[in-house]
């Protein structure tokens, strides 16, 4: 059972947004509203690809700088990851009450930047201040997004337009992956660097110059206040809904292997399987990008079809996923062949992103109007801390404390922590569908 409220504290009764007629304003077509989310969708491709391509350039940077894989993990977590969490939830306030479209295209500009500067940096201190910097400008973009999006779609194809737009991440990876491994093999990891934070910046004009800000709910027929509750008040509505604080921790638990995985699977190609950086770029890019695609977009899909008759699918959706990768896991870490272990990622990449649209969907659905940007900042930073902050150095730890007795296997056994960390997030997404009905009738339409 869980808690219903019957009254609400002043600040937040004077946001929570009451059904009404048809709200006047603009009205988009389904072509406009379509050609906004494939841009959203570049834009997170563009996020992705400047902040996992570090990924497949890992290991000729621990070369260069003579990195632990620990250090390598800190570089590829917690060094962006802290300040991308922390500074989703100020940047989402600022989403919450002024334009969002020049929120992102500023983010895009900044972090784009800082990907320049990554090619720049002649130390490994210099690289952890750049990807500071890196996750300074990405933290504005998610937020706005997310909130722009549920403003164009209702909430029965929410799911699936937010599926889409998360898709935009596995793309990235793809064009990490096989660029940035291309170019890092024939030109080194910095130049992989200073090419991937280019197009960002011409995306960045494309979003002023072509996108316009819509009405918020108007597609839900709900009426906008324009007030705006405080951080805590925002914080306190999502701490009532059970529900979400099972999706926000599940979330946090399925991406701590994913993130893992994309910091440390190149190097555990390159170590265990002696692939080349193109061989693993072209590998990579079709598996988690192409397959990663597929699978996070119809998980999406899944859940908006079933989750008509039943909400609860948009939990079950991630739970089938979960139990459907976990068992080839070990093919894919443990096999000796690199052909069978290729074969065994397949699914595993196809199933891992695919808790990302239902859950974004959610959580849109959790709060009122002018609480949406901040609420998928905070369950973004939930995931992020947990699932970016500690994933990547987690397993370098215990790679680096496996080592004296694995030799060059111990990236293998470390990887496979993921199936804990899966399973655990299973766990959560299947109490958050106990409570989710109650919790998502609080704001109805």
């Amino acid at each position: 059972m869980t808690d219903q409220t019957s009254a609400h504290p002043a600040e937040e009764t004077a946001v929570i947004d009451a059904p009404g007629p048809t709200v006047l304003g603009a009205h988009f077509s389904n072509g406009y509203r379509t050609y906004v989310l494939v841009v959203m969708a570049l834009v997170y491709v563009v996020n992705y690809l400047d902040r996992q391509i570090l990924g497949i350039l890992g290991h000729p940077i621990k070369v260069e700088f003579h990195l632990s894989d620990f250090e390598l993990g800190i570089l590829g977590g917690p060094a962006f990851a802290v300040v991308y969490a922390v500074l989703g939830i100020p940047l989402a306030i600022f989403a919450d009450r002024l334009n969002r479209r020049n929120v992102i295209a500023a983010s895009l500009v900044v972090f784009s930047f800082m990907t320049l500067m990554c090619g720049l940096a002649m130390q490994y201190w210099q690289l952890v201040l750049a990807r500071f910097g890196t996750g300074v400008g990405e933290a504005g973009t998610s937020p706005s997004i997310n909130s722009v999006l549920a403003d164009l779609y209702p909430p029965e194809k929410r799911a699936s337009a937010l599926a889409f737009y998360s898709a935009g991440l596995n793309v990235g990876l793809l064009v990490a992956f096989f660029g940035g491994g291309w170019v890092a093999q024939h030109y080194g990891w910095r130049l992989a660097f200073l090419t991937a934070g280019v197009p960002g910046l011409l995306l960045g004009i494309l979003v002023l110059t072509s996108v316009h800000e819509p009405k918020r709910g108007q597609v839900e027929n709900l009426i906008d206040t324009a007030q705006t509750a405080s951080l805590w008040a925002v914080i306190r509505v999502l701490w009532r809904q059970r529900s979400f604080r099972w999706i926000a921790f599940g979330t946090g638990m399925s991406s701590f292997g994913g993130y893992a995985g994309i910091q440390f699977i190149p190097s555990f190609l390159v170590i265990s399987h002696h692939m080349t950086l193109s061989e693993i770029g072209v590998a990579l890019s079709l598996l988690t990008g192409a397959g990663g695609a597929i699978g996070t977009y119809m998980a999406g899909v899944f859940a908006d079809r079933y989750g008509k008759s039943d909400i609860r699918w948009n939990m079950y959706v991630p739970i089938i996923a979960t139990f459907i990768a976990i068992p080839f896991a070990p093919i894919f870490y443990l096999s000796p062949s690199t052909a069978v272990c290729l074969i065994g990622a397949i699914v595993p990449a196809m199933m891992g992103a695919a808790y990302i649209g239902p859950a974004y969907s959610m959580t849109q659905g959790l709060v009122p109007l002018r609480m949406r940007a901040r609420a998928i900042a905070i369950l973004l930073f939930t995931l992020n801390m947990i699932g970016l902050g500690l994933g990547p150095p987690g397993v370098g730890e215990i790679s680096d404390l496996l080592k004296p007795f694995l030799g060059a296997d111990s990236l293998r056994w470390a990887l496979m922590t993921s199936i804990i960390t899966g399973l655990t997030g299973a766990f959560c997404y299947w109490r958050a569908s106990r409570t989710l009905k109650a919790d998502l009738a609080k704001y109805a339409v």
